[in-house]
């Protein structure tokens, strides 16, 4: 079963991890909580051999809480940490020992929405040749985005649901994963100018067929066998919309076919995020659009993908992925306009490299409008509005986000979104367990390891704060606290201000 990004709502939710075995030592996963960083493997004095260590924060957590005996090591001298922590060993049973995975002890199984709730699977490439995968995979994805649009419809994300792709799975047990009553699933054969889709749509409480159909044409038919299996499905599920309803719901096609095969081979470029794959994605969506100009979905992903560059590059390289991305995020925002995912795409980029946080609020905003079921919309969109000073409601889109992917290897923007909010409300505690669990997420996403420190400084520890800097130096090798000020600002002022003061409260950045 794959492990969820996070259990909603994140912040309220102790979290008790097994370790990994370091030599004799267990590493624990206390990360998550006040000063229990990695205990076991910071002990000086001490090997604890068949068992976790936690600090006294943890152990407040979750004593009485877990099937576990906790002996109190006293005061221990940790590595990195300036100041003593007291330590407590937990003694697991060896089955459970042997057993336990690094996710949450019980998840929490997702209530059904009060709407239909589907995901689309990864179709099955039945083509006989592996270069076609990208081609099922985009199928795939259009009928999500498609499906998304309907707000009579919960739809899963794609990220969340590409994660089974390639795997024997269990109908029943995917939908309790992702907490859906419908999966629907198919398969794609491409041969010569021709494309076979066929389709299932099956009711995961009973393993009921609701709809099953396949569907045959040329490439140029391509948008209409997807309309067409778009349609079939959300009559299968919510009989009660009109045509006109699927209609308004369609993305307008480009103008050549041959821009669309670009755009789906530079898709898993993108998603890649490395210099290397960005730029063959570059040179595929620029092949695109010189076919098709205003092909605004290829602007988009030329936008998100010079961002890419952007965050990494140093110099004039950094400044010509600056241009390039706003570029290329303004016309998408221009031809996109009733397109929620060109808006989502192209919103992040105008909030974070421009940065216009009101012209990328305003996308995004947008963006969620049309596409209410469009997670990394609502992921970027959490961001935005914690720092344009709405906490609540950036906490709201986040955890809306999170339960439409929850599986979602790009969920840690969600969670990042309610650092921020959780910072702009003085909750620092709150704060903290949500940045660690960013880092968590994704350990190479630098912002991860800044905005830990903000929250660090917050709580008033100023050794877990230099520790996360030190993290950061890693990410970004010659970092140093100097470039803070730098680093924050691209966020409003009074975000900028209020996370350096924090660091500057506990002498990390020079300055009254």
């Amino acid at each position: 079963m794959p492990a969820r990004n996070a259990d909603i709502p994140l912040d309220k939710k102790i979290e008790f991890r097994i370790g990994i075995n370091v030599g004799d030592i267990i590493v624990d996963g206390d990360d998550i909580f006040g000063d229990g960083v990695n205990i076991a493997a910071r002990l000086e004095s001490i090997s604890q051999p068949g068992g976790i260590c936690i600090s006294d924060v943890v152990h407040q957590q979750v004593n009485g809480r877990v099937e576990a005996a906790f002996a109190d090591l006293g005061e221990q001298n940790l590595k990195n940490i300036a100041r003593p922590v007291r330590a407590y060993r937990i003694a697991l049973d060896e089955a459970r020992q042997e057993t336990a995975a690094p996710t949450s002890a019980a998840p929490v199984a997702f209530a059904l929405p009060d709407k239909p709730s589907i995901a689309v699977l990864p179709f099955d490439n039945m083509s006989g040749d592996p270069e076609q995968e990208y081609f099922a995979d985009g199928m795939v994805e259009d009928i999500i985005t498609a499906l998304s649009r309907f707000k009579e419809l919960f739809v899963i994300a794609r990220n969340s649901s590409f994660v089974y792709k390639g795997k024997a799975i269990d109908i029943q047990q995917v939908a309790r994963d992702l907490g859906v009553r419908y999966v629907l699933e198919g398969s794609v054969r491409k041969a010569g100018n021709r494309v076979r889709i066929t389709g299932q749509l099956i009711d995961a409480a009973t393993r009921v067929h609701l709809w099953a159909d396949k569907f045959d044409g040329s490439l140029d038919d391509v948008f209409e066998l997807q309309d067409s299996i778009t349609e079939s499905v959300v009559g299968a599920l919510a009989p009660s919309l009109h045509k006109a309803e699927i209609e308004r719901a369609r993305r307008k096609p480009p103008a050549d076919l041959r821009a669309y095969d670009y755009l789906l081979r530079a898709v898993s470029h993108q998603m890649a995020n490395t210099p290397e794959a960005a730029g063959e994605a570059i040179h595929l969506l620029d092949e695109a659009l010189r076919l098709d100009p205003d092909y605004a979905y290829a602007h988009a992903l030329l936008a998100i993908t010079y961002g890419q560059i952007f965050r990494s590059a140093v110099g004039p390289a950094r400044a010509d992925a600056q241009k390039a991305a706003e570029e290329h995020a303004r016309r998408a925002l221009v031809l996109g306009s009733d397109d929620g995912a060109v808006l989502a795409l192209a919103g992040w980029t105008v909030l974070i490299v421009v940065p216009d946080v009101a012209g990328g609020r305003a996308a995004l905003d947008k963006a969620t409008q049309l596409n209410p079921n469009l997670a990394i919309a609502l992921a970027y969109r959490s961001i935005a509005l914690a720092l344009t000073g709405e906490p609540e409601a950036a906490i709201e889109s986040a955890t809306k986000a999170l339960r439409l992917s929850p599986v979602d290897p790009s969920g840690y923007l969600a969670v990042a979104g309610i650092v921020i909010a959780r910072i702009v409300l003085n909750q620092y505690e709150e704060a903290a367990i949500a940045a660690r669990k960013v880092i968590e997420m994704n350990p190479r996403f630098p912002m991860a390891y800044a905005w830990s420190a903000v929250t660090e400084c917050g709580r008033g520890d100023k050794a877990q704060a230099e520790f996360r800097l030190r993290q950061l130096a890693e990410i970004i090798p010659g970092f140093t606290s100097k470039g803070l000020p730098g680093l924050f600002s691209m966020f409003p002022p009074a975000i900028c201000d209020k996370a350096l003061g924090l660091m500057r409260s506990q002498g990390l950045i020079a300055g009254a």
